[in-house]
């Protein structure tokens, strides 16, 4: 199975990832920015700085970043060993990962004495793990 790697067209790969690490601060900082801190338990607050995207530490981009790279490699090396190249495989492979694993961890996460709302930290997570599942296995599936 990893012999696929060299088969993985890697500008897909980046470009993939700059799309989920892209679409991850709008959604958090801008889209859902209040019921995300609402199910962290602070609602006054927008975003881990407090509301103030250049304060915030270099961890919350590089550690996403780290993260979504993962997922998508991860995502194109099972897109390339299960021969995955239609359109309609690649939406319906984005979705199977998305809801099966990503939402699945999500709510995991989420169910822990540490998040006060855990029902609406997964309900404000979730479709941004679907969202970007199917747009790179779309990205991966048509460039590859």
């Amino acid at each position: 199975m990893f012999a696929v790697l060299t088969e993985i067209n890697w500008l897909a790969v980046i470009a993939s990832t700059i799309v989920f690490t892209v679409l991850g601060g709008l959604w958090f900082a801008v889209i859902v920015a209040k019921p995300y801190a609402a199910a962290l338990g602070d609602p006054s607050s927008t975003s881990p700085a407090g509301g103030k995207a250049a304060a915030m530490p270099p961890l919350f981009i590089v550690g996403p970043l780290i993260a979504n790279l993962a997922v998508v490699v991860t995502s194109a090396v099972l897109l390339r060993a299960l021969a995955v190249e239609s359109l309609a495989d690649g939406i319906a492979f984005g979705l199977i990962v998305g809801v099966g694993y990503l939402i699945a961890h999500t709510f995991n996460i989420a169910i822990n004495p540490n998040i006060p709302r855990p029902l609406l930290y997964g309900l404000v997570n979730a479709p941004y793990f679907v969202i970007c599942s199917v747009v790179a296995s779309i990205i991966l599936t048509l460039w590859s």
